[in-house]
């Protein structure tokens, strides 16, 4: 998930370690990625050829580090968010990073990674809903539950909706 993250990070222009340790820390809802993390990802994925690495010159006259998306790299990113597994589907990281990639993905993919993702949800709500009649969950573990059972129909609403934008997009480009 992190490579995934990473490389999608530089899609649209070069980019520098730090701004990506800040973007994607952000697309995880952190603050920034710790450097541990961050650059040795970044090392791999020179010695893979996924990424070029060019050294700019900084503001300040220091020598700054700025990482490519190769096309070697592009390919590798692309077969990345096209496998999608169950794994993935129970992962709102993985599926939200789809989703954002979704303009990239023929139809039929996104519509396996929606079928996938809407049902682990209602297996999930399933589960939540077997909890809620067998337990005795006292009057704050029911509100969780209930409140977990209205995000899963959220969700489940949301992918309707993202259906529908994919199909208007369908239609859009068959009719160019």
């Amino acid at each position: 998930m992190n490579d995934l993250l990473m490389l999608t990070m530089m899609l649209g222009s070069p980019k520098y370690g730090y701004q990506l340790k800040r973007e994607a820390g952000w697309m995880m809802g952190q603050d920034k990625l710790h450097n541990n993390l961050v650059y040795p990802m970044l090392r791999r994925f020179v010695e893979q050829k996924w990424v070029r690495k060019k050294a700019v010159p900084g503001e300040r006259g220091q020598t700054r580090q700025q990482y490519a998306l190769t096309a070697e790299g592009r390919h590798w990113l692309f077969n990345g968010i096209t496998r999608f597994t169950e794994a993935n589907a129970a992962s709102e990281n993985a599926f939200h990073l789809r989703v954002g990639l979704f303009a990239m993905l023929k139809p039929e993919t996104r519509e396996t990674i929606l079928n996938m993702r809407e049902s682990y949800l209602h297996s999930r709500d399933k589960k939540l809903g077997t909890l809620q009649d067998n337990m005795e969950l006292g009057k704050f573990g029911t509100e969780i539950v209930r409140h977990m059972r209205k995000q899963v129909a959220m969700e489940c609403d949301w992918i309707r909706h993202l259906r529908q934008i994919a199909e208007i997009s369908n239609r859009r480009k068959v009719g160019q």
